[in-house]
Formats: structure tokens, C-alpha cells, sequence
């Protein structure tokens, strides 16, 4: 029993060794050039930091102008 169970875990390591070093297309897409990916790569950081500002930005509430100021900015 302890065999089966044994040999069992050495499979399923080496299928997901085999799987990653493969390359299964997780991370490139395929026909991806490594300066499309790059540039994927950066758009991407660029989406999440304009997402985490404007959620800061809700969360201290200044993202709507304030109604008691003399000044309205427009």
C-alpha cells in the first residue's frame, strides 16, 4: 500500500516537471516575440497602477469635487 500510494506521488511530480519544462503556454502566448511580451508585460503594470490610484482616490473620497467650496472647478 505504502508503495502504491509512494509511486503515485512520484508520477504526479514528475507529470507537472515534464508540464512546466515544456513550456505549456502559460506565461507566452503562442507566436508571441519576447518585445511583444515585454510589452504586454508593461501595459499590464500600467493598467494595475491606474486601477490602484483610482481606487485610492475612491477611498479618500477625491475623486468628485467638493460641493462646499466658492470655487467650482469644471
Amino acid at each position: 500500500m505504502k508503495n502504491v500510494s509512494v509511486s503515485t506521488i512520484w508520477v504526479i511530480v514528475l507529470c507537472v516537471l515534464v508540464i512546466s519544462l515544456a513550456g505549456c503556454g502559460y506565461f507566452a502566448q503562442p507566436g508571441e516575440t519576447l518585445a511583444e511580451g515585454h510589452r504586454r508585460h508593461l501595459r499590464n503594470l500600467s493598467i494595475n497602477h491606474q486601477n490602484m490610484m483610482r481606487d485610492l482616490d475612491v477611498f479618500w473620497l477625491s475623486d468628485t469635487h467638493s460641493k462646499n467650496s466658492i470655487m467650482r472647478a469644471e
